[in-house]
């Protein structure tokens, strides 16, 4: 007996040592930082399925080394540990963080080679700036809280027999929503079950291209264009063949010849970045090039909402002909880039397979929020918010063309103006090369610019004029702001002579 107790000691003394060991790496490492509060020792003990005692000693370890600190009835918390003014010196014996080694090379699937050294991803840097044209974000003043969070309230309220998987072509209460919508906003018609709800425009990329594009095989998108889609296509291994635009869009005579691309993807309504959009003659071309060579056509309309000094452009799945086409569309222009909901209408042919791809992804869409959406669009919120954020918008616009107009006159050619959330603007006397600098020296005075030149898949073929450009980005801003912004980057060109 007294052997089988000093065994059960011994292995509840490595599971203190293991503890003790793995919190204060953790402490070390910065998972928890000074302050932080650690879990109480009843909630660690169920977490990990042993005893209270032994959660007990590896935390008294822990203290007495003065990793933590514990007042009465208080839970423990993070010391401060590094030798700043106001802190405590780290513990006498404490270990320093361990130097990383030598990584091993790492072995990667072909798709995981293809991601390249990680996402384009730029963390927002606002803070200290003056004005930051970035683009794609929008003003968390113009978010509608109060009506989502009613929409919200009212989805948590739906009482439930169970909590179960739902169906991964999404929601069947929004997607009738979307179908209504989308006839009076759009003119488009689709059958609900059309619908696949995603998780932004960006997943509906990402199942076009494992459904649609083969490794090796060839996908056609605008040059320049959406980066991201670019990357999602070169992912999946297929091989992306740009195609220039001008003022009419896609021009279309590239794709003769082409018969082999079996996937294309086009921003017709307002093409990204440069804002033209795809005449009637070139979408009529688009279609017949897509009927006769079988190739599916993604359309991706991610401001449709925001037109200014032009009618809505009809959708290419409105025309005649347009069997092959596939329509993305998405809320992160008009609620939130961080609610992560988009759709996809698809042609009937391919809705189970897209449901089935969407299944295997991720099983479906957040119910909660789907469901939230479908009543804000079911109760008319959603329009009116649409409504409310053009006019907000407008006057951004306005007041960032009347700006450039009256800092830099004849130095700036604005294009894409007429809808959307963005201008491009191209320096006439600010050559291609000095792009970059253009950019540094504007951050350096407190103006965030961000190039266009990443968007140009193709730049050795003359897809792109000889001089920099920028894309501007007016939707996050208040007209002030921006009046603010373009005055001090029309100072930073006096003063470097662009």
């Amino acid at each position: 007996m007294g052997q089988l107790i000093a065994e059960n000691n011994e292995a509840r003394g490595g599971t203190t040592r293991r503890i003790y060991e793995a919190l204060k790496a953790q402490i070390l490492g910065g998972t928890y930082g000074p302050g932080d509060r650690l879990p109480s020792t009843r909630a660690l003990a169920a977490e990990l399925g042993v005893s209270r005692t032994t959660v007990t000693a590896a935390y008294e370890q822990l203290l007495s080394e003065g990793f933590l600190e514990s007042r009465q009835g208080a839970p423990s918390r993070v010391a401060l540990l590094h030798e700043h003014e106001g802190t405590k010196p780290l513990p006498e014996g404490a270990p320093s963080p361990p130097t990383p080694s030598p990584e091993a090379p790492v072995r990667l699937s072909r798709f995981g080679a293809a991601l390249g050294e990680g996402p384009t991803w730029v963390p927002p840097q606002s803070g200290g700036l003056i004005a930051d044209f970035r683009y794609g974000d929008l003003s968390a003043a113009d978010f509608p809280a109060e009506a989502w969070r009613r929409a919200v309230n009212a989805a948590l309220r739906r009482r439930r027999p169970r909590l179960a998987y739902d169906d991964p072509g999404g929601s069947a209460e929004l997607r009738a929503a979307l179908q209504a919508y989308l006839w009076r906003a759009r003119g488009l018609r689709c059958a609900p079950d059309q619908i696949i709800i995603v998780n932004g425009s960006q997943q509906g990329l990402d199942l076009a291209a494992r459904v649609l594009a083969d490794p090796g095989g060839r996908v056609a998108v605008e040059d320049p264009g959406y980066v991201m889609a670019r990357r999602v296509f070169a992912a999946a291994g297929a091989d992306v063949v740009p195609i220039a635009v001008d003022g009419e869009g896609l021009r279309t005579e590239a794709l003769e010849g082409l018969e082999d691309v079996k996937l294309a993807y086009v921003t017709p309504s307002h093409q990204f970045p440069l804002g033209s959009v795809l005449s009637a003659r070139r979408r009529q071309e688009l279609l017949a090039w897509s009927e006769r060579s079988g190739a599916y056509v993604i359309e991706d309309d991610y401001d449709g909402e925001y037109r200014y000094d032009i009618r809505p452009i009809p959708p290419l799945q409105t025309m005649a002909h347009a069997e092959n086409v596939i329509y993305l569309g998405t809320i992160s222009k008009s609620l939130s880039p961080m609610l992560r909901l988009g759709y996809l209408v698809v042609p009937p042919p391919l809705r189970a397979v897209f449901a089935a791809a969407k299944q295997l992804v991720d099983r479906h869409s957040p119910v909660l929020e789907q469901e939230a959406l479908s009543a804000m669009i079911a109760s008319g919120a959603y329009e009116r918010h649409i409504r409310r954020s053009r006019r907000s918008n407008g006057r951004r616009r306005e007041a960032l063309l009347a700006a450039l107009k009256a800092e830099l006159g004849d130095r700036v050619a604005v294009a894409g103006a007429d809808a959307g959330l963005h201008v491009v603007v191209w320096f006439d006397r600010v050559e291609k090369a000095q792009e970059g600098e253009l950019i540094a020296r504007a951050r350096a005075a407190g103006i965030g610019l961000y190039p266009i030149s990443p968007l140009y898949a193709a730049d050795e073929a003359g897809h792109r004029p000889d001089r920099a450009g920028i894309v501007m980005g007016y939707a996050s801003l208040e007209p002030a702001e921006i009046g603010k912004g373009v005055a001090a980057l029309a100072e930073v060109l006096r003063c470097w002579g662009g």
